[in-house]
Parts: C-alpha cells; sequence; structure tokens
C-alpha cells in the first residue's frame, strides 16, 4: 500500500514489472508517499549518469577540476560531455560523431570519459570518490557502482529518496551550480532521446536531462518544462518538478520498452494532480552558461 495520502502511487501495479517501488518527496524534503519494498536493490541503468554528474559538480565546486577542462575529442570539455554535446558516439570514445557543441548525441562512453577525469583530478577511483561525496554525506547506504559509471549503478527507493531531497534543497553544491546544471546547456542543438526519437531541439543540463518542449517523452503533461531528471533502460525513473516542489523516484525490474512509454507519463500525471499541481509552469526553458 502506498502511505502518506498519495495513492497514485498504486497505478505502479499495472506495470506489469516483477517488481517496483516508488516514493514521492516535497521540496522540504519530507516523504510525501511511497510505494513497494523501500530497501530492496534496483539496477537503475541510465539513472546512474546523474550519480555520476553530481559527483563531477561537487568535483568542480571543490576545484578538483573544471567543467571548461579539455576532455574526450578535440575540442570537447567536461560540459560537452556532461551534456552530450562532445560528439561521441554511444558506446566507443574513439568514434567522434560530430564537432564539440554541433549536435545531441547521447553517449554512455562520454560520461565514462567524464568518470575518467574525475579519477585522474582526485587520484581515486571514481567509487570512491562516489562514497565520498554522495552516499556518505546523504547516508545513501545501499548505493554503489558495479561497473560502468553510466549504466550499472544500483540503489533502492529509500536512498533515491535521499538523493531526491538533495536535489530539491542541494547542500553538496551551490545553488548557483546546481542551476547551471540543470538549465540548457549548448541550447538550441538536436539530437534524439533514446526510445523517444528526434527532438528540435534537444536540451540538456549536465548530466541532468531536461523536460523543456520535448514531445513525444517520458514526462507528464503536468510537469513544468524546467523540469529534470532521467530514465533508465532498466526500468527506471528519477523526476524533480522544480516549479511545483516535489520529486518522484521509481525503481523496477521490467526493462524500459512500449509499456514504459504509454505509462509514466498519466503516471506522473496521476501523482501531480494528487499533489494540487493545476499550472504546469510552462516557462521557458533556463539557459545555462556555456
Amino acid at each position: 500500500m502506498s502511505e502518506y495520502g498519495v495513492r497514485s502511487l498504486e497505478l505502479i501495479e499495472s506495470f506489469g514489472a516483477p517488481h517496483a517501488s516508488a516514493i514521492v518527496i516535497g521540496g522540504d524534503g519530507r516523504v510525501l508517499g511511497h510505494h513497494g519494498d523501500l530497501s530492496r536493490p534496483f539496477r537503475l541503468a541510465s539513472v546512474t549518469k546523474l550519480l555520476t554528474s553530481y559527483c563531477t559538480l561537487i568535483a568542480a565546486e571543490e576545484e578538483t577540476l573544471s567543467l571548461d577542462d579539455p576532455a574526450g575529442p578535440s575540442g570537447a570539455t567536461v560540459r560537452h560531455l556532461l551534456s552530450h554535446a562532445s560528439g561521441v558516439s554511444l558506446s566507443d570514445a574513439r568514434v567522434v560523431l560530430a564537432v564539440p557543441g554541433a549536435k545531441r548525441i547521447y553517449s554512455n562512453a562520454g560520461i565514462e570519459l567524464v568518470a575518467d577525469e574525475l579519477a585522474r583530478g582526485s587520484g581515486m577511483s571514481f567509487e570512491e570518490y562516489l562514497q565520498m561525496g554522495i552516499t556518505e554525506p546523504l547516508a545513501m547506504t545501499s548505493t554503489q557502482c558495479l561497473g560502468s559509471p553510466a549504466a550499472d549503478g544500483w540503489s533502492t527507493i529509500s536512498d533515491l529518496g535521499r538523493l531526491l531531497a538533495e536535489f530539491l534543497s542541494p547542500t553538496l553544491i551551490s545553488r548557483e551550480l546546481f542551476g547551471v546544471a540543470t538549465s540548457v546547456a549548448f541550447p538550441g542543438i538536436d539530437g534524439v532521446v533514446p526510445g523517444f526519437g528526434r527532438q528540435h531541439p534537444c536540451d540538456w543540463g549536465l548530466g541532468f536531462e531536461l523536460k523543456s518542449t520535448k514531445s513525444p517523452h517520458w514526462t507528464g503533461r503536468r510537469n513544468a518544462l524546467t523540469s529534470f531528471g532521467h530514465f533508465g533502460q532498466s526500468g527506471t525513473l528519477l523526476l524533480v518538478d522544480p516549479v511545483a516542489r516535489y520529486g518522484v523516484s521509481l525503481l523496477t525490474d521490467r526493462d524500459f520498452d512500449l509499456w514504459a512509454k504509454e505509462l509514466w507519463p498519466p503516471f506522473l500525471d496521476a501523482i501531480a494532480e494528487e499533489l494540487g499541481v493545476t499550472d504546469p509552469g510552462l516557462a521557458t526553458p533556463k539557459v545555462g552558461s556555456n
């Protein structure tokens, strides 16, 4: 049963996943509702990118590295890699498909390059930096990376509730830097959101995918254009609506497919409606400094 009154979380029972958990966090960090096993670990798939990106932002705040350090292909920087604007292909860092800043090419390899830069700059492995930078300070005791920093994180819905609270009210980095990370990096470029096709433009922040004007998309109609987060091929998602001031995370063990494309938007809309969101906040997406 869902708790704290958010009954719409029970919609996850219709998702056909063997196991699924979800949580809703308010702007003050309170748990507004949860459903399923809070302590069951799930593979995050691409939601892992949010952990890697946040580690990188912490390192930038500490001046362990700079977002404008050269990284990846010639002319690219850490900022390009985080925002999928480096030109690096999906899975092979040696394959460059565009000049930096020209196209939004979704790239696991690019995020892995960022993790390599973080390891070089900090003098410790990515896994060690993740523990020191995020999981220990936020008491995310069940979160770890067991392979690629782009796709092989594991966590529980309880831990992701703590991460949502951090994204709603940052404590590990400055609000200014977080604002840059959740604004459009390299605005106006097109690209493809995996599973949802080509977008014009395909806005992205620094690791955070932005809802912006994308259509079709995995977010709900009631979510503000400035909403940000990520979804994963393992049937996972994390979404923050900064206008309505709440966040949602969903973990399942049913791989992303048509079911998710069809069911996630109404699921997120049902939560927004239950929380009293009447105006989706159709403000122009913020543009960050590049």
